[in-house]
């Protein structure tokens, strides 16, 4: 197959650029891969460290008062189409499926569109998106279900969750473990670190948790410390954080190149999101590396855990029901362990990146056997 990527983000990328670049990595032994990505963007520069990959440095400009930008986007995607010849493009945003669609050489590669995030589908843009669009992936069940209620029904759907590199997030030993616990926890065992490397956007639900902290006994709140990588949080929620009296209990590291030895050192993760999410990257590496992790009954984040063995659920932004979950982790820590090599588990039958990448392929290959004559 000769397989084209492509993602509007100029930036990070966030889950986006972790699934593009994990699929052009595996796939491109074997097939031919290409990605088509904004110069300067984190995708285009991690493709480019990729053996096999080619990459075209294309903006996706969006937007009524970018239109002569987009023209020129316009005309140098439908060049490279042209030229290429794919026999797939998979597109994996609102912004880059239009500028492909508009693009389209007359011999029609078949295009599929990855549902990322729980966003709403509706109006005609979407409408006439979807007559163009061969296949749709849903990363989670709840996706799926979800797009059954809007035009894209029409296209294949398919379910193929998203799978992590379960070798690198893989669980330390309690020795590697000890300086970054220390580190994190000030050397005190008796302190419950919860964590999270999903990132610090408000629709992540952390300052929920941060709500939730104040309703705990006095003596169950100070036992616990809970770190937040990602981006360093605005002026206004880090007031929030001290007005609420926690500023000596919440810490965030910022953005982490590698934030493995901060995952390592936690008891337990969380990832408690009320919008945008759907199954999280960051809620699997967690579990491969160990850690149950509690998490909203938002999306698909539910599918990933099996309730009280590798994690557990709460209401969405229901700060009392957080409360509640913390004190038990608190009062019941001894069974962390055991839940963390149950969430291993989890995570080696139905995370790793073979899967992902097996069942994307095999989409793929379906797709174009129903395409040919």
């Amino acid at each position: 197959m000769k397989l084209l990527y492509t993602n509007f983000h100029s930036g990070d990328g966030g889950g986006h650029t972790t699934y593009i670049r994990e699929l052009a990595a595996a796939l491109a032994s074997r097939h031919e891969v290409h990605v088509a990505a904004p110069p300067g963007s984190r995708l285009n520069r991690e493709a480019r460290a990729l053996p096999g990959v080619f990459v075209l440095d294309q903006p996706f400009p969006n937007g009524i008062n970018k239109w002569k930008a987009r023209r020129r986007a316009r005309a140098q995607l439908a060049a490279y189409l042209r030229e290429q010849a794919f026999d797939l493009i998979h597109v994996n945003g609102s912004a880059d499926h239009r500028l492909v669609l508009s693009a389209m050489p007359s011999t029609r590669p078949a295009l599929v569109w990855t549902k990322h995030n729980s966003k709403p589908v509706s109006g005609i843009g979407a409408a006439l998106r979807a007559r163009r669009t061969d296949m749709v992936i849903a990363v989670c069940e709840y996706t799926r279900r979800e797009l059954m209620r809007t035009a894209y029904r029409r296209c294949r759907l398919e379910t193929v969750y998203n799978g992590v590199d379960i070798e690198r997030w893989s669980p330390w030993s309690a020795d590697e473990a000890k300086p970054e616990r220390a580190r994190w926890s000030g050397g005190d065992d008796s302190v419950l670190l919860l964590g999270s490397n999903a990132g610090t956007a408000s629709y992540k639900g952390w300052m929920d948790l941060m709500e939730a902290l104040p309703l705990l006994p006095v003596e169950i709140r100070q036992r616990v410390r809970v770190l937040i990588a990602g981006v360093p949080p605005k002026p206004v929620e880090l007031e929030r954080v001290a007005a609420l009296g926690l500023s000596d209990q919440v810490m965030f590291p910022g953005v982490l190149s590698d934030p493995r030895g901060m995952v390592a050192s936690l008891d337990a993760g969380f990832v408690l999101s009320y919008d945008v999410e759907t199954i999280s990257f960051a809620c699997r590496e967690m579990m491969a590396m160990g850690k149950p992790v509690l998490v909203t009954r938002y999306a698909g984040l539910p599918e990933n855990i099996h309730e009280d063995k590798d994690g557990w659920l709460v209401p969405v932004r229901d700060r009392e029901a957080i409360a509640v979950a913390v004190k038990r982790l608190v009062e019941q820590r001894d069974v962390l362990p055991a839940m963390g090599i149950a969430a291993r588990e989890h995570a080696e039958r139905e995370f790793g990146l073979p899967l992902f990448v097996g069942r994307t392929e095999e989409a793929y290959e379906t797709l174009l056997g129903s395409r040919r004559p």
